[in-house]
């Protein structure tokens, strides 16, 4: 299993020893440690959708230290979360639990054509939070996406040179795409690849569906006989889109969902060679008996799908 991670690592030959370290962490970290499989526990929701959305299923949600606690009693690979929860559950959780700074987010109290996340934290917060790696958001299709690029340029230097890994949201959204666009394969593809050439070393899009929104991207995956029908169809193109798959992809859980449809997504885009989720709502909105259950249902499909070929 650690050949597994040393393969993995050996994609990204231009990062220096530490930042590999830290990556090392996040992959052989919790249940999936070693399998080259993640399965990390995001909460940014109380932020992105408010506190009431996304805690009042769960009240024991609205103290940060829930979540954390929820992460370690799981074994999951990593907690990504904002500035203000990461000051709270830091002191007791860094030394044993991955921690990756969300370092910008977006309010639902404002909506706009074309959304544009705030930065909300630094490398030096994740820096002095002992976190050990940082987070970004982008929204291809948006017409601030191009400040967003910058922004994460920024960070991605700062990132460097603090030894901390780069992992990005990549959420097509805004006035350059359609409703049904923003999870069309040709886009979701189209945003892993954007992050990679960002300089992610973990992507975070979400699962692509059977639309095609761009009619020159359809007549060259017709030419070229890419098949869509299934998921693992579809996820396989986008894994593919991430240099050939030499970057980590991990696709997101979304809104909360019946149990059978979350882990029916999870063995699909596993087969399609994801390389595990960042589920948050479908988890910590559930009892935590049953999230963890649920968790560890899930990891046990991603560890137990073999690795494609290339």
């Amino acid at each position: 299993m650690t050949s597994r991670v040393d393969e993995i690592l050996s994609w990204y030959e231009s990062d220096d020893a530490q930042t590999l370290s830290n990556l090392r962490r996040i992959l052989e970290h919790g249940r999936t440690g070693g399998t080259g499989k993640l399965v990390v526990l995001p909460v940014d929701q109380g932020f992105e959708h408010g506190p009431t959305r996304s805690f009042a299923a769960n009240p024991a949600g609205y103290d940060p230290r829930y979540h954390a606690q929820l992460a370690v009693d799981a074994g999951c690979s990593a907690h990504a979360l904002p500035l203000g929860a990461c000051q709270v559950v830091a002191p007791e959780f860094a030394d044993d639990l991955p921690l990756i700074l969300k370092c910008n987010s977006s309010d639902s109290l404002y909506t706009g054509p074309d959304p544009e996340p705030a930065v909300t934290a630094s490398v030096d917060d994740a820096v002095r939070l002992g976190c050990v790696a940082v987070g970004f958001t982008v929204y291809p299709g948006s017409a601030a996406r191009n400040h967003m690029y910058e922004n994460l340029r920024r960070l991605a230097v700062d990132a460097s040179d603090a030894g901390l890994p780069l992992v990005v949201w990549s959420y097509p959204r805004g006035s350059g795409v359609s409703t049904e666009g923003r999870t069309a394969v040709d886009v979701v593809a189209y945003a892993a690849h954007l992050a990679c050439q960002l300089g992610a070393h973990i992507v975070k899009v979400k699962p692509p569906t059977e639309v095609v929104e761009s009619d020159a991207a359809r007549a060259a995956l017709e030419k070229a006989g890419v098949p869509l029908g299934t998921l693992a169809d579809r996820v396989r193109h986008v894994v593919q889109s991430a240099f050939a798959g030499r970057r980590i992809v991990i696709f997101s859980g979304g809104a909360a969902k019946e149990t059978s449809a979350v882990l029916e997504e999870n063995r699909q885009t596993a087969l399609g060679g994801g390389f595990g989720t960042i589920m948050g709502r479908n988890s910590f909105q559930r009892p935590h008996a049953e999230a963890v259950t649920l968790l560890h249902d899930v990891m046990d499909i991603h560890v137990s799908t073999p690795v494609p070929s290339p």
